[in-house]
């Protein structure tokens, strides 16, 4: 599958640089094209001048609404990202007309932190712009959750999150969420950190952006899941999983006891993928579904793809799943899981009540009335849209 990104923000800018550092990749060790353009949009200059990987002209680092904000971005405001966005989008979407492999792009990836300015404002809104342009490919969201300490110590924090949310829903295909927390490691430097998991957010793409694009016979797998499986299988909240594991050298291929751990081991590194998965959910909310395993050719069989298969219905049994092998790997058995139209996440819920709450209570103060408290599905028209 072949993606067009485009980051937005500080958070979102850094992302698609490590998809661009995916797809340097996948050219160097395999050959494979997966990223036809990357592109970094701002309302800060210093954000744009921090990144490494994509090109540093304009036309793909792309600064907007340098009037009003003289380039020093909009202060967490993202209703004004969003209104830049709109006046300025024009910038973004000839920057995409420019790009070579447009032609060859199967979607379009947009990635913003929900908890900023800049990012949390323009990625709805962009994402409604590029849909009304090109109708026939998809669009998908990933968006990343702030960390637990911003949502403790930064008010605006869960209003940002919560309209940027409900935004994207309303006009992206499908909406990847990734929580910040999830990843954090104790003892690094905040540098190191952010690298780290801006790394880790990008890495579980990487097999299954290159499956599909495989041009070598012997690395192409008996179940080949392409860019139309995941395209059937992503839609609505969407969360991913990855896991890895070395094989150990086998000193007797033909006895029972190896083969049975084979399957375990195989069994265990899902089940890995799932508790890793980009933000704690409900295996069993989920109505699609997918999952590619890849390792040395001579290391899989219909066995354990099948009891891959059988484990991953047995934990999330409403979904319509998707699989697909990938012999690709030397010495390690590797495992990514997707899914997605999830029906019930929690975190989700919380910032949209919070954020109604908080909406509640600014009206009672500014209109000194009571105001009713509904349930969520009432309220949740009363949160604001950045659209």
């Amino acid at each position: 599958m072949k993606l067009l990104v485009i980051g937005f923000g500080q958070c979102g800018g850094r992302i698609a640089d490590e998809f661009v550092r995916l797809g340097i990749r996948a050219r160097v060790e395999r050959k494979i094209n997966i990223i036809t353009g990357a592109f970094a949009v701002n309302t800060d200059v210093a954000d744009l001048t921090g990144l490494s990987t994509i090109k540093p002209d304009y036309r793909h680092r792309i600064l907007i609404g340098g009037q009003k904000t003289g380039g020093h971005g909009v202060g967490k405001i993202n209703e004004l990202g969003a209104e830049i966005a709109r006046e300025d989008s024009d910038k973004i979407i000839d920057a995409i007309r420019t790009t070579e492999q447009l032609a060859e792009t199967d979607a379009f990836l947009l990635i913003a932190g929900a908890a900023g300015g800049t990012g949390s404002g323009a990625i709805a809104t962009v994402t409604q712009q590029l849909k009304e342009r090109y109708i026939e490919k998809p669009l998908y969201n990933l968006i990343v959750l702030p960390f637990q300490h911003e949502e403790e110590v930064e008010g605006r924090t869960i209003y940002n999150s919560a309209t940027c949310l409900k935004s994207a829903y309303l006009v992206a295909d499908a909406v990847i969420l990734i929580d910040n927390q999830r990843y954090i490691s104790k003892n690094f430097s905040i540098r190191s950190n952010l690298a780290k998991i801006n790394a880790l957010i990008a890495e579980p793409f990487y097999n299954l952006l290159c499956a599909g694009e495989e041009k070598k016979p012997q690395y192409i797998g008996s179940r080949i899941l392409d860019g139309g499986d995941i395209i059937q299988t992503l839609a609505g909240w969407t969360v991913i999983g990855y896991s890895k594991s070395q094989i150990p050298r086998i000193k007797n291929p033909f006895d029972f006891r190896e083969k049975i751990s084979e399957s375990q081991r195989g069994v265990q590194v899902m089940n890995n993928a799932i508790s890793e998965l980009s933000l704690q959910c409900n295996p069993a909310d989920a109505a699609r579904g997918l999952y590619l395993v890849s390792a040395p050719p001579k290391e899989m069989d219909m066995n354990l793809v099948k009891d891959l298969g059988a484990h991953l219905k047995r934990i999330a049994p409403e979904a319509i799943i998707r699989i697909g092998d990938y012999p690709r790997e030397k010495a390690s058995l590797n495992v990514t899981v997707i899914l997605s139209e999830l029906g019930g996440v929690s975190k989700i819920v919380a910032y949209f009540t919070q954020t109604i709450d908080l909406i509640t209570a600014i009206k009672k103060k500014r209109e000194g009335i009571e105001v009713e408290h509904r349930g969520l599905e009432e309220a949740f028209k009363d949160i604001p849209s950045l659209l």
